[in-house]
């Protein structure tokens, strides 16, 4: 099978996974004052400055999680708590783990105001800007889409929050591996990273937290990740995080270049297809990221068709045998039919281009069209 599924998850890093495997010599408990203890904690302390390193952050404003789920919950959540009341800005293309907790405030009392999109997926900064109001508490705008891998203005919406003292979050769990990210460019005070979504585990992940800003624990425990992640730490999938990220900052351009040429490539052939249309075309998007729109089909099941050969995404959900068009394209004014006819295709650093060629065969062997 040929697998065509980054964004969904990445395939562990064998690096990653050796790293994984030595950290399990060390057992011991990283909060225990003795040997084993603190043999651990050198291992936390040691990824944590890795994944620091990675987003041009310092160490004590990583905070590690399970997973991009718990960071952008922690975030919203841990920010929303700290008053009784407020306005919350996001955007309509967020991922599930933005809604939902979004909506959930909105239930809760709090306001929010869900930003809408152009034809491209492109949040604009002045919606932001008009959208502001004197009890704002929180903006949480995506990096970069999980579906369509447009990124997003987030510095231009950065620099208007920061003048205005507001709290920014921002999921990053797709564009980590990608694209460059530098929380000293874009002044955000929150953002989020998945480690599946780079060639680490699935069942952990990271929380950016500015040093100077707080937010209140979801969790309640002893006094682990500054009390705002209570538990005994996963010291092997900490290992393992902080390593993915080593290897993504000391091997970013040669990653980078690899999936700009696999992507263009595979999107050359692809546009060889008739009555094919290109989402988010005219925006900047991830240099892996393909979202196509393909007239005549049903996307779930030609997925499922090609699930054996190769391995993509639809671009809608199937619930209780109801198809269901995505949001993100609908937001972006895209025709339920052209929705429910759309496929994602990503790629990654393994992703090699005798394997790209077949997979255009295949697809278009599928669509009757060679």
């Amino acid at each position: 099978m040929i697998y065509l599924d980054y964004n969904a998850t990445t395939p562990l890093d064998p690096r990653v996974k050796e790293e994984i495997i030595k950290s399990f010599e060390e057992f011991g408990n990283p909060s225990s004052s003795h040997i084993a203890g603190k043999r651990a904690r050198e291992i936390i302390e040691s990824a944590r400055a890795k994944v620091a390193r990675l987003i041009d952050a310092e160490p004590e404003e990583i905070i590690f999680t399970s997973g991009g789920t718990e960071s952008n919950n922690l975030a919203i959540f841990g920010r929303a708590l700290c008053f009784n009341s407020g306005h919350v800005i996001t955007s309509s293309i967020e991922h599930p783990s933005v809604l939902n907790p979004c909506r959930q405030l909105a239930r809760m009392g709090y306001d929010v105001t869900f930003l809408p999109v152009n034809s491209n997926g492109f949040v604009d900064p002045d919606d932001v800007k008009k959208a502001i109001r004197k009890d704002t508490i929180l903006v949480t705008i995506m990096h970069s889409n999980n579906e369509t891998g447009v990124i997003q203005p987030i510095k231009e919406i950065a620099e208007i929050l920061k003048e205005r003292q507001i709290p920014f979050h921002t999921d990053c769990a797709q564009s980590i591996g990608k694209v460059r990210v530098s929380v000293k460019e874009i002044p955000v005070t929150m953002l989020t990273l998945a480690g599946h979504k780079f060639y680490a585990p699935k069942g952990i992940g990271a929380l950016y937290i500015r040093k100077d800003f707080f937010i209140k624990p979801l969790l309640f425990g002893a006094s682990h990740e500054k009390g705002l992640r209570p538990g005994t730490e996963n010291t092997p999938y900490i290992a393992g995080l902080g390593k993915s990220a080593e290897i993504i900052h000391e091997e970013f351009d040669e990653i980078t270049e690899h999936l700009n040429q696999v992507t263009e490539l595979l999107l050359k052939g692809l546009l060889e297809i008739p009555d094919i249309k290109l989402n988010g075309a005219k925006a900047p998007r991830l240099p892996n990221t393909i979202n196509i729109s393909i007239k005549g089909i049903e996307a779930t099941e030609f997925v499922k068709k090609l699930s054996d050969r190769v391995a993509i995404s639809a671009g809608s959900a199937c619930h209780a045998g109801i198809r269901k068009p995505s949001h993100v394209l609908l937001s972006m004014g895209v025709s339920s039919e052209e929705a429910l006819s759309s496929i994602r295709i990503s790629t990654g650093k393994f992703t090699t281009f005798e394997e790209v060629n077949s997979a255009i065969e295949i697809i278009k062997q599928q669509l009757n069209v060679i």
